[in-house]
């Protein structure tokens, strides 16, 4: 009886050791916030968001209950092109005085394969939040040889629309596409 009470207990322990929550932080020297929009309907024109922050919490080794919340500064756009990314930044585009950061918390996970996700989540620029499913690519985990601790990867990509976020209202789709890509490349240490 005290072994049948011994291994229940043991069981038990593992199973809520490995449910608890954990929080990984984003490892900005190895990730990259990026974006593409297309201009004059025949080059795309890629960008990035130099400062930014992400964290994801899950209790599940395959983070399929992972929530992850992202926030950039929006005045660390870089295109690199000082005087188009001054202009980014200004009035006519993302209005950063007025809108200085962009935010995502996702709200849901679903599989799409193996390792493969739907990502859904409130996407805030711009002053305006909008749902938005993005894809999500669990790239899996390893120890870092470097820091020893437990290093996870993940990419997520997606399009949006500028004008869902009343991004440059007034520019016709010709001159710059209503759609814009968006890809993170992430790795994250718990």
């Amino acid at each position: 009886m005290k072994k049948l009470i011994s291994l229940v207990t043991i069981s038990f322990l593992s199973i809520s050791l490995f449910a608890q929550q954990a929080t990984w932080k984003v490892d900005k020297a190895h990730s990259k916030l990026g974006f593409t929009i297309t201009h004059l309907s025949i080059s795309d024109v890629d960008g990035s968001f130099k400062n930014f922050d992400a964290t994801i919490t899950a209790s599940k080794a395959d983070f399929s209950d992972a929530v992850f919340e992202l926030s950039a500064d929006v005045a660390s756009v870089n295109t690199e092109m000082e005087m188009r990314d001054n202009h980014l930044k200004g009035p006519d585009y993302f209005n950063v005085e007025k809108f200085p950061k962009l935010a995502f918390k996702s709200t849901g996970i679903t599989s799409a394969g193996k390792n493969k996700y739907k990502l859904t989540g409130n996407l805030t620029i711009h002053g305006i939040t909008k749902p938005v499913t993005l894809d999500l690519v669990y790239k899996g985990t390893i120890e870092n040889p470097m820091s020893k601790k437990p290093t996870s990867g993940f990419q997520i990509s997606g399009t949006i629309k500028r004008t869902d976020f009343d991004l440059a209202a007034k520019t016709p789709s010709a001159v710059l596409s209503n759609e814009v890509k968006i890809i993170a490349n992430g790795e994250f240490t718990k």
